[in-house]
């Protein structure tokens, strides 16, 4: 990088912190003890679910809920927890 601020456009870096990310889900739909009901409780569609920039904000985002474990932590839009929030517009990602 030689000057100015990184805009997150390397392919490589962002393939590279997608695949390190997706190992630390919480909630996965090909688990076993993944429950029907979760399917529509998904980070991508929670009201403090606020996505990424670039490339990387198709699928991850930052969990903004002070109440959660995941609180200013990356977070796949499919994963979820406990006080997921439903935005009111219904929008996902």
């Amino acid at each position: 990088m030689s000057g100015g601020t990184w805009g997150g456009s390397d392919r490589e870096h962002d393939d590279a912190c997608h695949g390190r990310w997706l190992a630390v889900r919480n909630r996965v739909t090909d688990r076993s003890g993944y429950r029907d009901d979760w399917y529509d409780a998904q980070c991508g569609g929670c009201r403090f679910w606020v996505a990424l920039s670039g490339e990387l904000g198709r699928d991850w985002g930052v969990c903004t809920h002070a109440g959660s474990a995941f609180d200013g932590r990356v977070r796949f839009e499919h994963d979820g927890c406990e006080l997921f929030a439903v935005r009111e517009d219904g929008s996902f990602g």
